[in-house]
């Protein structure tokens, strides 16, 4: 899983070394990104449940095996999200509404990375801040397919926790 995270540390790269053609094609990059994400978000997850329903393994082991796989796919979801908003510049992505003190307000801009996870976990998890808004549209876009993914993954865990419970009843 951790492997999807190479093409925006190539970005993150490239983006050090060759920032002309960065900054050139830096929406169709960021568009990329976005749709790259979704589809191997969706094969992946396709192919665990496809996986794990067929599995003969007792119901307490798949189920514990979903969970976890789970949880592994929230993370490098956040953590890709987070790279890609830290490649183009969280402060240029989106505008935080919220005061802060000048010295917090030091801090966070320091840390882009971490202001990049708080974005990022905020989005995924619907959450949603309110403090950072969207600049640009294909930020916009980004924060869309973020959520989506989100809201499609708690539904479907909580399908299959539901789908365990009933194998778990019939089995008995």
């Amino acid at each position: 899983m951790p492997i999807l995270l190479l093409p925006p540390l190539l970005e993150w790269y490239l983006d050090l070394k060759e920032s002309a053609f960065f900054t050139q094609y830096y929406d169709e990059i960021l568009v990329a990104n976005i749709i790259y994400i979704v589809l191997a978000r969706f094969l992946l997850l396709d192919s665990a449940i496809f996986i794990f329903s067929r599995s003969k393994y007792h119901v307490h082991v798949a189920l514990i095996q979903v969970v976890l796989l789970y949880l592994e796919i929230t993370l490098v979801t956040i953590v890709y999200y987070a790279i890609v908003f830290n490649i183009f510049d969280p402060f240029s992505l989106f505008h935080l509404g919220a005061t802060f003190t000048p010295e917090n307000m030091k801090d966070i801009h320091e840390h882009s990375f971490i202001t990049s996870m708080y974005i990022s976990t905020v989005t995924f998890t619907t959450l949603g801040s309110g403090d950072w808004i969207p600049q640009t549209l294909m930020a916009m876009v980004a924060v869309i397919s973020e959520v989506i993914l989100g809201v499609i993954q708690g539904g479907v865990f909580v399908a299959i926790i539901i789908y365990a419970h009933q194998n778990k009843e019939t089995d008995t």
